[in-house]
Parts: C-alpha cells; structure tokens; sequence
C-alpha cells in the first residue's frame, strides 16, 4: 500500500542517512515503463491463447450498511499457507492461478525472449561490473563496497587507518547468497571497539531480518541468532550491548526494542520499549555524537523520542518530549544541546530550533532557522564549525552551508534545470568536507567532496556509463508546468535525445508516485537510455501528494485530498497530448506501489488517455485492505488514507478504489508485476484486481499479471536479476510501439 510498505521510508523528517548507521547508500531508481495497444494491438502476439479465468466465488463484505460482493476473495492466503510444506487445497488452487497467469505471460511473449534478452544484455553492458564505492573513513577504518564481475552482490571491507593498508573482507554476499533464490544482506554495523559486526539476513524477500553477529578479527560467526527484526541493531559504547527492533509476526509493524548482549541466549534479551499505539512504529539508532542512543516513534503525523546515554545501556530512556497529534519533530545532539527539526508553531514547512540536552521538552526549544512559507527544510547535518540544510524550493534541492559563528552562510552553486542533489553520508564531527552527491536526468550520478572553508571541489566518483554511446550532450532535459483542474500549477520534468521529434507520434512514457510526501527527484538512469535512444521521452509528473513544492503540496494529496493525486496526473496526461508532446496513441504511464493506486484509478477514469499502462506491486484494493488491520502496516496507514471505519472515509475511499470501480468498458493494455512473497502490497490484491478487469473489460488490447514467486515488494535482489526485471517492462513498452 504505501511508501512505508513499499520503500520502507518515513515521512522527509525522517531521513534515514542521518539516524541509522550506513555503510552505503546505493539508490537505483529503476523509472519502468508501461504499454496499452489503442484500438488495435499493435505487435503483441495475437494468437488463440486464452488468458486464464479466475473462478467467481462471491464472498459478501458489509460495513456501514452498505454491501460488497468481492468474488475473488478467495486468492487471499496467510503467510502459514504459503509456507505450509503440505499445502491446503486452497493454497493449491491459488498457486495454479497464478501460475497460468505466468504461462499466460510466456505465451504472449515468447516472440519477444530474443530481444528480451538483448535488451538486458545491453543495459548490463552499460554498468562497470568491477565497481566500488567512494571510501569513507568512520572510526579508524575507510569503508568500501565493491562488486566484482558477474557478482551478482556486493562484498563489504574495509582497510584501517589508510586507503595503502591490506583490505579486510568483512561480507562476501555472493558466497552468501549463493544457496538462496533470494537474499538481502542489511543492516551492518560494527562495535565502538571495532570488533563485532552486526549485521541482519532475509531470505525470503518479507523483509524480516535475522540479526547475526560476526567477529571480525576471526571471522567466525557467534551461535545466536534474532529472528524477526527490521534487520539493524545499535550498539551501545560498552562493545557487548545492543539494542534492535523487532516486528509484530501478522503486521510486521516495528513495535518492541529489545536489549542483546553479546554471548547470551536471544530468549533473555530484555524488552525495553513496546509501542502499544498501532498507528506508531519504532526504531532505534544513536547519535552522531555517539553519545546518546535514541528510540523514536513515529506515525504519518507525529513523532515521540526517547534517549539514554550510550555509555548507560542498562539505564533507563527518558522522553525529550511527549507526543502531540500533529506534532513533528527529529533530534540531533552536539555539543550540549539537541538540535531539533520540527513544524512546532504550525510551521509547515518545518524549521530547525534547540533545546540543551537537560531541558528538552518544547517549551525550552528556541529557533535557529525560522520557518519560510516558500522552502521546505528536509534535513540538516551537524559539523563542529558548520551546519549544513536541505532545503527545497520551487521543486529543487538546495544545499546551504552556514557557519556557526554566523560568518558564512552560502548555497552550493547548481547550473541545470532539473537536477537532484543530496547531502551524503558523513560521520565525522571533525571535518571541513561535506560530501554530497549531485546528477539530473542527463548527468551521471557523482559523489563531491567539498570544502567548505574554499569552496573547493573534488569530484570523488562519477558513475561510468559503459558502451562508448553515451554522450550527456546528445541528451536535453527540461521542465514544464501543466495548469490543473483547480488551478495548481504542477511540474513536469522530462528527458530525450535531442535528436528526438517531439510530436503527436512521439512515444512518451509518463511517470509519478504521488503519496506519503515522497518526492521522486530528477535523476540519471543508465537504463532509461535504452528508452531514450530509441524515441521515448521519459517524464516525471510531481503530482500532490508529494512535498515537491512543500509541505503543503503533500498535504493537498492526501485523506479527503487525495483525489487530487490523481486528477493532478491526468491532467498533466491532456496537457502533453493538448500541446503535441504525444497522443493518447503514444502516451504510456507507469507507477508502482501506491504509484500503482495512481495507475489504477486512471484507467478507471481516463482510459482513453493511454495506449498502455504499467502497474508495479500496485496497492489496488483500497478499502478491504485498510479495513483489515492484520494485514502489514494497515494501522499505520490511517493518516494517510484514512480510516473506513469511518464511513466519511469509508465513501471516499471507496469513491476511487481501482479493484471497487472496475467498470464494463475499454481499458488501455495493461502489464501487472507483483511478487508472491510481497509483505507491503500482498500478491492479491493485483490478482484479483486483474481477474476483475478481464472478467468485465470489453476491449480485446493486452492485459497480463507477471507473479514473481520467490520475491517480494522490492523485486529480485541480485543487481542483474533486478535487470531482467526491466527489459521485461521496456520489452512490453517498445513492442507496443513496433520497435523491436
């Protein structure tokens, strides 16, 4: 359903980089595609192939004196069936389905496998497979991330003191992964003194996490193990204690940390905090000063810290201040003080304020960055001479560094249009560089170090694009603003070759996310240029429901807003075709996961729109799935959607729920992608979305569900798997568009 459920991610406030430790944050955005044949299909194999029927099997659903028949009900399993080793007999009748579903899927695109399989050869054949990352130092020791060629993992090392000396191979994750179908290796972190790592395992792709610990002067691994985590763990300053997050086992909301020491039996670990609130989950991290642990609580609209001194791991966590609905705050410590980002006084857009560490409840915080109505701060980063903020106005990331002695105060200097740049992680307190990492549609990602004394510049690493094709001059981004139904202005950036006509014939493919207050910013893609460099324009529309122009901006896409979310795409869809950018014969729009919803109620409402669409994980049965609170991360969800038991939300969720307003009439084609195994969006909801729409569709274009059995929300986790992935998509796209 959500970004929570999809990405993991908080809300901005909470950025991760900044309160879990991070030995690398690798960001593929993976911007797929999607497909409809208009009136008739054009290269699609037209053959005989029936596509599979679904039995109706009507299961009445009542609340609010109204009455729902859902006649696909019965595709629903729990996790216990799924995993049973005998499986029931319903078990077997789902399994079957959606296993012709995927025949169904090989027929109909078996015409395709060569150039499937050229296609991923060519996208592979773009990425440097010997890679590493920047190194950078924590503690004594530079950290590095490296791949090897045909590796389909990453190996973790890291080298003491200086870059010259021996490398240490903390996790070779291929040899990891080597007897699973899926793997995911998360969560490293390593003890004050250097010499444990701890470090969480899924193999499954539900992400639940077993913590194991690995002594790094050995390399043996100690005999416990925790199962059911989020997958990190935090280590207090005594080298033997850590706290970690365990998972409710039906929900999967993070709601307990619990207390570990090291040598000891997991079933003595010492709960020290539940989060009893079911619209709450909880983590724990420690501060950049290494001097406080943290337990935060957080919900879509408030949030509630508790801390303990590090070097007290058997004391007990005091709150800095309790929670408020609709009060939002993070907390930074340094030199006495906590640093707070938050929209106390009915900032919006947030502000940064401070409180001494003593006297931390809201009425002893002062401001340090005023409020603005025009800027949002999204996050900030404490060095011992400076501070530095990301703020975005009019759409775009800024970064401004300000001296603490108020001497200095400047913005980095960024020359495109579009662009997405973002401080990255730096761990040291006692340093004049900030590193930060900049790209845009036509510039390849890089990681900067930057002075901030003479504003000085070291470009550390700009991602190598692989092939001798590509050229950023051949390529030219822009942004346009689409007048929507109300009124609002909203951007779209987009991306093609120059030598591209842009014209009603032009394939365009059109993207969005549209929820959470995500922001999906402008940047580079080696695999998107096998669309571009053969006619497509790829584009982002920033849609409400985002924060792309403040806080405000998500606010307006959200609960009895959220309509707007979707009118917001539509209508920048009749803007493009009104003004010759494509056709609805040419327009192709994608999302995934609450992106997914978008795709939904578009063909719902505007099906004649698109010649295809393109639907990842897509959260398409609204109201059943928020009015069952046992499935993952429903609660949660509450402030986002809306709660139906409510009925005012109850109708106005139902009012656009895709799987409730499947209608007898045309619809664009269509590829549907899920994972059997997915613990944010289940497998259901698009099986039954797409039984629904076959069962009373009157059209005769292209409708297919791919089920990926072994994975997940995320998809495959080998980087090349996750490849194959993509061609399947663009493979649809550029069949529909005769380019294969």
């Amino acid at each position: 359903m959500l970004l929570t459920k999809k990405i993991n991610m908080k809300p901005s406030i909470f950025k991760i980089k900044s309160i879990i430790p991070i030995f690398l944050l690798i960001l593929v955005l993976s911007l797929q595609v999607s497909c409809k044949q208009t009136k008739t299909n054009k290269t699609m194999k037209l053959t005989d192939i029936k596509a599979p029927i679904a039995p109706k099997k009507p299961h009445k659903l009542s609340i609010h004196s109204d009455d729902r028949i859902d006649n696909y009900f019965w595709m629903r399993l729990s996790d216990s069936q799924k995993d049973a080793k005998n499986p029931d007999d319903q078990t077997k009748e789902v399994v079957s389905y959606l296993e012709s579903e995927n025949d169904y899927y090989e027929d109909k695109t078996e015409h395709t496998d060569t150039f499937k399989q050229n296609l991923f050869e060519e996208m592979k054949g773009r990425i440097k497979e010997d890679d590493s990352s920047v190194p950078y130092k924590k503690n004594g020791y530079y950290y590095i991330t490296r791949y090897i060629t045909g590796g389909q993992y990453p190996i973790y090392t890291r080298k003491k003191d200086n870059l010259d000396n021996e490398e240490q191979i903390m996790f070779d994750v291929n040899e990891m992964a080597k007897d699973f179908d899926y793997y995911s290796l998360g969560g490293i972190s390593i003890s004050t003194n250097n010499k444990i790592a701890v470090f969480g395992v899924d193999n499954v792709s539900r992400r639940e996490y077993t913590l194991q610990f690995k002594n790094l002067e050995t390399g043996e691994l100690h005999p416990e193990k925790i199962e059911q985590t989020t997958g990190g763990a935090t280590w207090a300053n005594d080298n033997k204690t850590v706290f970690y997050t365990k998972k409710d086992p039906t929900t999967l909301r993070s709601n307990k940390i619990y207390k570990h020491i090291l040598g000891t039996d997991s079933k003595e670990d010492v709960l020290v905090y539940e989060e009893k609130d079911e619209t709450f989950s909880t983590y724990i991290s420690k501060t950049k000063s290494k001097k406080y642990l943290i337990i935060g609580s957080y919900s879509t609209l408030s949030t509630e810290y508790r801390i303990l001194e590090a070097n007290n791991p058997d004391g007990e966590f005091k709150i800095v201040q309790p929670r408020e609905h609709k009060l939002e705050y993070s907390v930074e410590h340094y030199d006495g003080y906590f640093y707070i980002m938050t929209n106390k006084d009915d900032a919006t857009n947030f502000k940064l304020m401070r409180t001494p560490e003593d006297k931390t409840e809201k009425e002893n915080w002062v401001d340090v960055i005023a409020h603005r109505e025009d800027t949002l701060l999204e996050d900030f980063s404490i060095f011992k001479d400076y501070l530095v903020l990301e703020e975005r106005t009019n759409g775009l990331m800024k970064i401004r560094i300000k001296k603490w002695d108020n001497t200095v105060d400047y913005y980095l200097p960024f020359s495109e249009d579009t662009y997405d740049a973002a401080v990255s992680y730096n761990p040291e307190f006692e340093s004049d560089i900030l590193r930060y990492t900049y790209n845009s549609m036509t510039t390849p990602y890089s990681v900067i170090d930057f002075n901030m004394i003479d504003k000085s510049k070291d470009i550390k690493k700009e991602q190598e694009v692989l092939g001798g094709e590509f050229d950023k001059v051949n390529y030219e981004s822009k942004r346009v603003w689409a007048t929507a139904r109300d009124g609002k202005k909203v951007a779209i950036s987009m991306v093609y070759r120059k030598d591209t006509e842009i014209n009603k014939d032009t394939p365009f493919l059109l993207y969005a996310y549209g929820s959470y207050g995500h922001t999906i910013d402008d940047s580079f893609s080696t695999t998107r240029l096998s669309l571009l460099d053969r006619g497509f324009v790829y584009a982002i529309a920033h849609i409400r429901g985002s924060e792309y122009l403040g806080r405000n901006w998500y606010e307006d896409g959200k609960l009895l807003n959220k309509k707007n979310t979707f009118t917001d795409f539509v209508d920048c869809s009749k803007f493009l075709i009104k003004n010759n950018y494509t056709s609805s014969d040419h327009l192709y729009a994608m999302g995934g996961s609450a992106g997914g919803l978008l795709m939904g109620v578009i063909v719902n409402m505007n099906p004649e729109l698109y010649n295809g669409i393109i639907a990842s994980v897509p959260f398409v049965d609204v109201v059943s799935t928020m009015l069952d609170d046992t499935i993952p991360l429903t609660t949660g969800e509450y402030d986002e959607w809306g709660n139906p038991n409510d009925k005012q939300y109850y109708d106005y969720i139902k009012s656009y729920s895709p799987y409730d307003n499947v209608e007898a009439k045309d619809y664009p084609n269509m590829f549907v992608i899920t994972g059997y195994h997915d613990s944010q969006v289940q497998y259901w909801e698009p099986a039954k979305w797409v039984a629904k729409l076959r069962e009373l569709k009157t059209d005769d274009n292209i409708l297919m569900l791919d089920i990926d059995m072994e994975s997940g929300h995320g998809g495959a986790s080998g980087r090349f798997d996750t490849l194959k992935e993509i061609a399947k998509e663009y493979t649809f796209l550029l069949d529909m568009e005769n380019k294969i």
